[in-house]
């Protein structure tokens, strides 16, 4: 009967383990010099993404896309411009004004009205009218009421619309398109970073694009390709 022979293990001399550790340690830190370079070009190129704070891209690009804004901040009050600052934007928002017919202005008059009536708390960074106007109520900076727990972290578009289905005219498309492109290039984001009110709260919410998906796609798309264009 035949015995089966064990292998017998080589032993590692005290020479190989240090040249194993030596090896290890090489790589470790070879490792850790490609970690601090990555995060160096992070600081310098998209400082943002190390930061939770408030930041804004800055750039001949950004300048030549940005809109015309009449700027037409809110009063400071609590109930709908109370100044608290913004984080760093990860999104935008969309909103619609279910209130068919009314101008931006009527709807900016109407967040400035609440500092009296006390009625609710409400408001938008920004209003597209229906001539395409665009008006501006709170500074990005700050946090407007608008979209619930993602105020700290968005920037709110409200979009008048004639009608009761919701539905954007192409003035007001437009000034949509171009407010959101300006928008996420001046905070580094992409046309997947736009969302729904809807998409926060489950909120019909702009109506027209919660129940038209692909209107919702296509208005998604029509950003990209004007930001690819720049």
């Amino acid at each position: 009967m035949k015995t089966k022979k064990k292998r017998s293990r080589r032993k590692i001399t005290n020479v190989q383990k240090k040249r194993k550790i030596q090896r290890s340690l090489r790589i470790g830190l070879l490792v850790l010099i490609v970690l601090l370079l990555v995060l160096v070009l992070i600081r310098i190129f998209k400082p943002a993404w190390l930061s939770r704070k408030y930041v804004e891209q800055e750039g001949e690009k950004i300048e030549a896309i940005e809109p015309e804004i009449d700027v037409e901040l809110l009063t400071v009050n609590p109930y709908s411009r109370s100044g608290q600052p913004t984080g760093r934007i990860t999104g935008i928002v969309m909103h619609y004004t279910a209130n068919p017919g009314a101008s931006a202005i009527d709807n900016r008059n109407y967040f400035e009205g609440l500092k009296d009536t006390h009625t609710t708390q409400a408001s938008s960074n920004f209003i597209i009218g229906l001539e395409g106007e665009i008006i501006q109520c709170v500074p990005t900076w700050e946090v407007a009421y608008a979209s619930n727990d993602r105020n700290i972290d968005t920037v709110s578009i409200e979009c008048c619309h004639p009608d009761e289905t919701g539905r954007f005219n192409d003035e007001t498309y437009r000034s949509m398109v171009q407010l959101c492109a300006w928008l996420c290039m001046k905070f580094d984001l992409k046309e997947e970073d736009i969302i729904r009110h809807h998409d926060v709260t489950g909120k019909i919410c702009p109506k027209y694009f919660v129940e038209d998906e692909e209107a919702w796609k296509k208005f998604k798309k029509d950003v990209g390709t004007t930001l690819a264009d720049f």
